[in-house]
């Protein structure tokens, strides 16, 4: 897990963890106020539709996701980016397989949890 100063342990020291099935994530780093996690998912694979109290931005680095936010759903592919305020229910099916870059504040103290 990454360290808490200013430099971080590169991507490929960092444990995966298992969440849903075809789902893994590692916690890349955070502080008390932000967190950045990577998210890998398997063709198929669904991100449970959930909700929190962390606002959280994500960033497609690959593959093709259909993402749904409050009941509004849309495609979106590499190099988009979506937004999901406080308390949204929202999650994701997986299209083609890929990652998601999550961005939360403040950090998620459940994902330390593991």
């Amino acid at each position: 897990m990454a360290d808490l100063s200013v430099f971080y342990k590169l991507d490929a020291d960092i444990a995966w963890q298992p969440t849903d099935p075809g789902v893994k994530r590692k916690v890349m780093a955070y502080g008390e106020q932000l967190m950045i996690v990577k998210v890998a998912f398997e063709t198929g694979a669904i991100g449970t539709l959930h909700a929190h109290p962390h606002l959280q931005m994500s960033y497609v680095e690959k593959g093709r996701f259909e993402v749904e936010i409050a009941g509004h759903k849309k495609i979106l592919q590499t190099g988009d980016v979506f937004s999901v305020p406080s308390e949204a229910v929202h999650g994701v099916v997986c299209l083609e397989e890929g990652v998601l870059i999550d961005v939360f504040n403040p950090m998620r103290e459940d994902f330390l949890l593991r």
